[in-house]
């Protein structure tokens, strides 16, 4: 009898150690299609435009639509949803991106496509601030990192493959098509989350803090502040990537650039979601390090294709374990008031995308492309300080 119980206790305890593959990979997939609805409108603007009988500068909101919701909207539904079940409120935010994109494709309304945008951005918001707890409740405690790197594996497969190929269907069979074609993606996700993924209840022992006291948790500042400086960099040079090739003659080449960038990135997930949870604090110096030496070279050596080519992969390398390094650094450090805290990341990482296009056409205006790399250089400086300095809350040794 008590092999018998020894045995079954054994058992239990070998699977508390087993990595929730199918649930986590469910959750990137959500992931993935968040990250190609925000995307996609980006590369089929033309056809969007021509659709709708608007110009190409108006078909660009469906972009800022998108982001203007996530940030209006993303704290107060983590705050409404406090009391269900996390699985229940994924659900719910997977089946909203099937109803908003399945109007997004048979609308013939601007405005009305344009609202049906900005609930598909407070959708997102609401979804990205249960991913990351979701997957650190669902996974052993020692390997929770990992858990969130595997869950955002979903970025970096948008940005290399999904954005392309979407954009590629488009171009075949019509963008309402392809965003009809997410919509059913959505619907046969939400069975594969019903199965997939555990529906823990919510610990009703915890007291949750308010959103001013989160902020103000030791440690979090410096994770939200060092994150806004790297996700400005990065957004500034990620949106005005064709003339900051444009001198090395890469220009008709965007788009090989940019899946160079998304092919390391996703070596840059892999790599960091295998060390993430014992090197947490030398990842995330090393990525503000590599993005530094490759902002650097792409403009001392912006003639030379080589050196873009190269510098773009060190790039994609940097940024593709960021999502995780300052997910996983801010659940670490918030505790049981993770949720409150992914919002705010969410909210933050959003609004400093859209400053991010509002400052680089400014540079891009009044000091040219060729000074791009000093202004990014001193934003990374500024991370890699708020980090460093983080040492006991934050990102700790």
């Amino acid at each position: 009898m008590m092999e018998r119980v020894s045995g079954i206790c054994a058992d239990a305890l070998d699977r508390s150690d087993r990595m929730p593959w199918s649930a986590l990979l469910a959750l990137a997939t959500a992931a993935f299609v968040t990250i190609l609805t925000e995307a996609l409108p980006a590369g089929v603007l033309s056809q969007i435009a021509a659709s709708l009988r608007v110009s190409e500068s108006l078909a660009g909101q469906f972009v800022t639509f998108y982001a203007l919701g996530c940030v209006v909207a993303t704290i107060p539904l983590a705050q409404a949803v406090r009391r269900y079940r996390q699985r229940s409120v994924i659900l719910v935010a997977i089946a909203g991106f099937a109803i908003v994109n399945a109007a997004t494709a048979l609308s013939d309304s601007y405005p009305l496509t344009l609202i049906a945008r900005f609930l598909a951005g407070a959708i997102s918001g609401l979804l990205w601030a249960q991913v990351a707890g979701q997957a650190s409740r669902i996974s052993p405690a020692h390997l929770r990192g990992r858990a969130i790197s595997i869950a955002m594996l979903g970025i970096p497969a948008a940005l290399s493959f999904g954005i392309p190929a979407g954009t590629l269907i488009s171009l075949s069979i019509g963008w309402r098509a392809t965003f009809g074609i997410m919509s059913g993606v959505s619907l046969l996700l939400i069975g594969w989350v019903v199965f997939a993924v555990p529906d823990l209840p919510r610990d009703e022992s915890v007291k949750h803090s308010p959103i001013c006291k989160v902020i103000g948790i030791a440690g979090f500042r410096s994770v939200l502040g060092a994150m806004v400086c790297f996700v400005l960099a990065h957004n500034v040079l990620y949106t005005y990537i064709a003339p900051f090739v444009a001198p090395s003659g890469l220009a008709s080449n965007v788009d090989v650039v940019l899946l160079l960038f998304g092919a390391a990135a996703l070596v840059g997930m892999f790599a960091t979601g295998a060390l993430i949870d014992r090197f947490l604090r030398g990842l995330t110096l090393a990525s503000i390090t590599l993005f530094f030496v490759a902002t650097v070279a792409l403009t001392i050596w912006s003639t030379h294709p080589t050196v873009v080519y190269f510098a773009t992969v060190v790039w994609g390398l940097a940024f593709g374990g960021a999502p995780a390094l300052y997910q996983t650094a801010s659940a670490h450090v918030s505790g049981d008031d993770a949720d409150v805290a992914q919002s705010i990341v969410v909210t933050t990482w959003n609004a400093a995308i859209a400053a991010a296009g509002i400052l680089g056409g400014l540079m891009l205006d009044y000091l040219g492309v060729a000074a791009f790399a000093w202004p990014l250089a001193g934003l990374l400086f500024l991370a890699f300080v708020a980090v460093f300095r983080a040492r006991k809350r934050g990102f700790p040794g």
